[in-house]
C-alpha cells in the first residue's frame, strides 16, 4: 500500500474493514483490519505509545520463559548481528506479544526505536495495538510481513515488521521472533528476504528448544515431504516415541494422545538403529510400508554418547575456545595463554575487524571461567547513543531524571556482578564515560545516577575493538590509563581472509547455516576465493540467505550474495596476501619455520623477519 496521510489512512482502514474498498477478501492484512474494527472495537486514528511493563513486571512475565530464552539466545544474538547493519531491531516476545528480549540496531536507528518504545517490556498484542507484525503473527500463528501502511494505526506507517511464531517441543505456540526496521530505503522485497532469514533462525531455535527438552532421549531428524522442512522425533531406548515437534506431528499425523500412549517408532519410520551409534549419524530412513523416505540424522541421548578419554574439568571448560581457534596457529597460541591465566580476574582485550566474532569469543571466555554460572552482560558502545550509555552502564535511581523508570535501573555493571561484562567497540566510548569506567575498575564499585552511596561490584571485564587503542591513547583520543587497565591480556582475532583454516571455517558455517543444502563446485570456488570484508558475520549472512533461496538443496554461485570487491573492498593488498601465504605455509608444516621457509623458497632469516614484520603468531 502506498504511503498515505494519516486521515486518508484511517479512511482506507475503515473502508476495508467494512468491505467497502475493493480489496482481496482473503488478504491477511484486510482480515486483521476487520478484526481490529469489528471484534476489538479499535480506532485506527488512536495515537500514543504501546503499553510498557516495569522491570519488576518484565521479570515476572519472563520467568516461565527463562529456559526458552536461554536456549534461543545464541540464535537471537546471531540474528541481531546479521541484521543490525540493515537497521533492524530484533525481539523475542511471549505469546501475549510482550517483548522479553531486544537487540537494537546502530545509533541513528536505535534512537527511533527508543523514542517509539519498541523495546523490552513493550506489548504489541493485536487486541490492543491492532494490526502489526508481532500481534498479528501471534493471533494467526503464521509468519507475516506487515509493511509500512499495512499497519492499522497510522502512527506506525514508517515501520516494517517481519515476524515468525516460535513453537515449543510439543508444537505449542511459545512466542515469536520479531524484526522491525524503520529504514525507508528498504523495499518490500528486502523485508521478505529478511523474513526468510528470520524464519530459518526461528527454526533453529525450535530445534535447540526441542533438543534441550529431550536431552535424555534419542532424537531422529526426519526429512519433510515436498520441501515442508524437517521434523524432530524423540524416542526412548525401547523405541517408543516420547516427543515430536510441530512439523513432525504434521508430517506423520502424530497427536498428544498417540505420544502419551507410547506408540512404537516403527509405526512411522524404520532404519538400521544399530548403525546409529555416533554423536550424530546419517541414516537411510524408510516409511512403515518400506518405501524410501530419504536421509535423516539420529543423535543418541547425552548419557549414551561415546566418551573420549577422561579429561579434567579445566580442559572441558575450554572446548568452545579450542573449537573457535580451529587450526589457526595464532589463535591456538592465544587459547593456550587464556588457559594459563585460568580463573584469575584478568581483563581481556579482543582486537579484530568488524564481524570476526569478538562477542562469540568473549562468550567462550566467560563459559570457560569460574564465573560461567553467573551473568554474561554485553553492551555495544557504538550502537548505543552517547546520551543513553551512561544510564545503561551505570544505572540510575528512581526519579534521577525525566522519563526514568519509576523503580530505577540497576545498570549493566551491577547486572554483571559475579559474572562477566563485555564492552564491544570500547574505542567508541565517550571520554567522560571512560573516566567513570576507570573509577569502577579501580574502586570495584559503581555510583548509579542519583544514588547516595556506591554499589560494590565484582566483575570480569572483556573489551573488544577494531580500532588501534594504543595509537588513540597516544593521540589523546582514548584514556591511556584506561587502555592499560583493559589490556590485561590482548588477543588478536584474525580476519577470515587471514586465517590458516579458512576453508574449514567455510565448510563448518555452511553446515550450520544451510544444513539441508550442499555447495556446488562453482559456489565453493567463489566462497573460497572471496576476501570477506565483513568476515564471519558476512559469511554467515551469505550462507543463511543462500540456504533459504537454493533450489533442490544445491547452492549455486548465483545464490551467493557476494558484492563485487572493487575499491576499498578489493582483494587483500600485497601485505595481507603475503601474510596469508606465510600463515598457510606454517600451518601445512606444523609451525616449523625451517620447512615453511624451504617451501616458500626463502631463507630462514628472511622468513623470521617477515613473521615479525607481519605480526604473525606461531604456535610454539
Amino acid at each position: 500500500m502506498a504511503s498515505l496521510s494519516a486521515s486518508n489512512h484511517v479512511a482506507r482502514v475503515l473502508s476495508v474493514a467494512n468491505h467497502v474498498a475493493d480489496v482481496d477478501a482473503s488478504s491477511r492484512i484486510a482480515n486483521s483490519w476487520r478484526r481490529c474494527v469489528i471484534s476489538h472495537k479499535l480506532d485506527p486514528a488512536r495515537q500514543g505509545p504501546p503499553q510498557t511493563l516495569t522491570e519488576a513486571e518484565i521479570r515476572h512475565v519472563a520467568e516461565p520463559m527463562e529456559e526458552t530464552i536461554r536456549l534461543a539466545m545464541p540464535e537471537l544474538d546471531d540474528l541481531a548481528r546479521v541484521l543490525r547493519e540493515a537497521g533492524y531491531c530484533v525481539n523475542l516476545a511471549d505469546t501475549n506479544a510482550t517483548m522479553l528480549f531486544s537487540r537494537l540496531p546502530g545509533e541513528a536507528d536505535a534512537k527511533m526505536f527508543l523514542d517509539w518504545k519498541i523495546y523490552t517490556g513493550s506489548n504489541f498484542a493485536e487486541t490492543f495495538e491492532v494490526t502489526n507484525g508481532l500481534g498479528t503473527a501471534l493471533a494467526e500463528e503464521k509468519p507475516i510481513l506487515v509493511h509500512r501502511d499495512e499497519h492499522f494505526r497510522a502512527q506506525w506507517h514508517m515501520f516494517s515488521c517481519a515476524v515468525a511464531p516460535l513453537f515449543d517441543q510439543a508444537g505449542r505456540l511459545a512466542g515469536a521472533v520479531n524484526i522491525t526496521s524503520c529504514r525507508e530505503d528498504l523495499e518490500r522485497a528486502a523485508h521478505q528476504l529478511a523474513l526468510a532469514v528470520t524464519m530459518e533462525a526461528t527454526r533453529r531455535m525450535e530445534g535447540a528448544i526441542f533438543r534441550g527438552h529431550f536431552r535424555n532421549a534419542w532424537i531422529a531428524t526426519v526429512p519433510g515431504d515436498g520441501g515442508s522442512g524437517s521434523g524432530l522425533l524423540a524416542y526412548d531406548d525401547d523405541r517408543r516415541i516420547v516427543g515430536a515437534c510441530r512439523s513432525a506431528r504434521a508430517l506423520l499425523g502424530l497427536t498428544d494422545g498417540l505420544i502419551a500412549s507410547g506408540i512404537d517408532l516403527s509405526r512411522y519410520i524404520k532404519f538400521d538403529h544399530h548403525a546409529a551409534r555416533g554423536a550424530d549419524e546419517v541414516v537411510e530412513l524408510r516409511r512403515a510400508d518400506g518405501s524410501a523416505l530419504g536421509q535423516g540424522h539420529v543423535a543418541p541421548p547425552l548419557r549414551a554418547r561415546p566418551s573420549t578419554q577422561r579429561r579434567d574439568v579445566a580442559v572441558d571448560r575450554f572446548d568452545s575456545l579450542h573449537r573457535l581457534a580451529g587450526r589457526d596457529p595464532g589463535l591456538i597460541k592465544s587459547v593456550k595463554r587464556l588457559r594459563s591465566i585460568g580463573d584469575h580476574n584478568l581483563p581481556v582485550l579482543l582486537h579484530g575487524e568488524t564481524g570476526v566474532g569478538k562477542d562469540v569469543f568473549a562468550r567462550a571466555i566467560h563459559a570457560a571461567s569460574n564465573r560461567a554460572r553467573n551473568h554474561y552482560v554485553a553492551l555495544n558502545c557504538a550502537a548505543m547513543p552517547e546520551s543513553l550509555i551512561d544510564a545503561e552502564l551505570f544505572g540510575y535511581e528512581a526519579g534521577a531524571f525525566t522519563g526514568a523508570r519509576r523503580d530505577g535501573s540497576k545498570g549493566l555493571i551491577v547486572q554483571a556482578d559475579g559474572g562477566t561484562l563485555f564492552l564491544d567497540e570500547i574505542g567508541d566510548m565517550p571520554i567522560a564515560l571512560q573516566t567513570r569506567l576507570l573509577r569502577v575498575l579501580e574502586n570495584r564499585e559503581v555510583w548509579p545516577l542519583g544514588a547516595l552511596k556506591p554499589v560494590p561490584v565484582d566483575i570480569r571485564l572483556i573489551s573488544a575493538t577494531h580500532r588501534d587503542l594504543s595509537r588513540m591513547a597516544e593521540e589523546g583520543a582514548f584514556r591511556a590509563d584506561l587502555y592499560f587497565r583493559l589490556r590485561g591480556m590482548e588477543v588478536r582475532l584474525p580476519a577470515l581472509r587471514e586465517r590458516a583454516d579458512r576453508d574449514d571455517i567455510i565448510r563448518q558455517i555452511a553446515r550450520e547455516e544451510a544444513p539441508d543444502c550442499r555447495l556446488s563446485d562453482e559456489a565453493w570456488a567463489l566462497l573460497s576465493a572471496y576476501p570477506y570484508p565483513g568476515n564471519m558475520r558476512q559469511l554467515r549472512h551469505v550462507l543463511r540467505l543462500a540456504g533459504c533461496t537454493a533450489e533442490d538443496g544445491v547452492i549455486m554461485d548465483a545464490d551467493l550474495d557476494l558484492p563485487p570487491f572493487g575499491g576499498r573492498m578489493a582483494a587483500p593488498d600485497l601485505a595481507a596476501a603475503e601474510r596469508a601465504t606465510i600463515v598457510e605455509a606454517l600451518r601445512k608444516h606444523g609451525g616449523r619455520v625451517t620447512e615453511a621457509a624451504r617451501a616458500l623458497k626463502l631463507s630462514r632469516a628472511t622468513l623470521y623477519r617477515k613473521i615479525k614484520q607481519l605480526k604473525i603468531e606461531t604456535a610454539q
